[in-house]
């Protein structure tokens, strides 16, 4: 079965991602495979200190997860997975997909501010010419309704 990997984070655009990549699995029979990745900087406190807020991070990204995970189930009827990693964000998807030869598509939301697009998108971006996948940026002030008509 292919399927969508698409990044779980704090930004607003993985709502986006997370949509597209579902009606997309629904639509074409695959699957979603949802990576959260914890950065190394976030624990380089005490030992003991670095496994309580590990833990906590855990946590937050499973609740995180179980929201998407009912919306997917209830309105698109896919049943997505979750992968939890530690280190660098782009290293990590490059090793989930390395990893894992079902993984066909790559889903990420590109920020709408004027910032830019965001820092996946961006680094992922610069070395797209070398992934072993395609992936596809959804813009993060897209439409619900829009998502629904293209997918």
């Amino acid at each position: 079965m292919r399927k969508f990997l698409v990044v779980l984070d704090d930004s607003r655009e993985c709502l986006n991602a997370m949509r597209f990549a579902a009606m997309r699995a629904a639509k074409t029979g695959g699957g979603v495979c949802i990576l959260s990745v914890i950065p190394p900087d976030e624990f380089n406190h005490w030992i003991g200190v670095g496994e309580v807020m590990r833990e906590e991070a855990r946590e937050r990204i499973h609740a995180h997860f179980e929201v998407f995970a009912k919306w997917m189930r209830d309105k698109q009827g896919v049943d997505p997975e979750l992968v939890i990693r530690e280190g660098e964000p782009v290293d990590q998807i490059l090793t989930q997909v390395r990893e894992d030869s079902e993984i066909g598509v790559l889903v990420l939301g590109a920020a709408s501010d004027k910032k830019g697009p965001g820092p996946l998108v961006t680094a992922l971006t610069r070395s797209s010419g070398s992934l072993p996948i395609p992936f596809t940026i959804v813009p993060g002030d897209m439409t619900k309704d829009r998502l629904e008509a293209i997918t």
